[in-house]
């Protein structure tokens, strides 16, 4: 059921937000998703005290298509496709900072399309309305029954996953406004991996176990050259650091 049936709908009231959502639906946004965005916008106009919606997000129009461009929903692998009109970036980090700069390029018009097999973010931004986005990740280890329905409400689609966390995006349009809009968006940045000091701490104390497990066994089994007694303790070691660095992103990844 639309909105359009729905008088009860707290923008109903406003004519300017009617007109939106009619655009809206007209570029192809699902009813719920013009349902959550028009009453997102709605809340904020109360919540400011702004009298005004035209002059606070701009023409009805123009604002649709900025929350919407082109077609609503983007076709699957419109990201790959040499486009003159898109820009595409594949990139990837450790998850000390990932969040971090999903945002922080988020706010530079790149919107996560998926995560490959290899862990990168497959990321394009419309070089004609580059749009501002935000992400968060989540912790999945046990599933994701009812998580995509948890976030939906506040606006957040899924945009990927790997191995033990899931990511989620949404648009700044419905909190912005016009604002949201990158006018002058950087070029394309010319690194394609962040990892962190953190990181990098990691691997090293990992190779230092490896190293010290595979001498330690060589040596008690009575002879230095005896691949069984390196085998095992290399086994040993790495196991023993993967397990602590498992612990230790899982603890990372909670959320309160």
């Amino acid at each position: 059921m639309t909105t359009q049936n729905t008088p009860s709908a707290p923008y109903m009231r406003d004519g300017y937000l009617i007109d939106l959502a009619e655009r809206l639906r007209a570029r192809g946004l699902p009813a719920d998703r013009v349902e959550t965005t028009v009453t997102d916008l709605a809340a904020h106009l109360e919540e400011s005290g702004a009298e005004d919606a035209e002059a606070e997000f701009g023409p009805a129009d123009e604002f649709a298509a900025q929350l919407v461009p082109d077609t609503g929903v983007r076709a699957p692998g419109a990201a790959d496709r040499p486009d003159a009109t898109v820009e595409t970036w594949r990139w990837t980090a450790d998850t000390y900072v990932d969040e971090k700069l999903l945002n922080r390029f988020g706010d530079e018009g790149w919107e996560v399309e998926r995560v490959d097999a290899i862990g990168r973010f497959v990321s394009h931004r419309d070089l004609a309305q580059p749009q501002r986005w935000e992400y968060r990740r989540e912790l999945v280890t046990r599933g994701r029954e009812g998580l995509d329905e948890r976030l939906a409400p506040d606006g957040w689609e899924a945009c990927g996953t790997w191995v033990i966390y899931a990511w989620f995006k949404r648009p700044r349009a419905a909190s912005l406004g016009p604002g949201a809009r990158v006018e002058s968006p950087p070029p394309v940045p010319e690194r394609s991996r962040f990892f962190s000091r953190k990181f990098y701490v990691l691997l090293a104390v990992l190779a230092l176990a490896v190293a010290v497990a595979g001498v330690s066994a060589a040596v008690g089994d009575g002879d230095a050259s005896s691949g069984l007694g390196l085998v095992v303790g290399m086994f040993a070691g790495a196991g023993t650091v993967v397990g602590l660095a498992w612990a230790l992103q899982m603890w990372r990844g909670r959320r309160p």
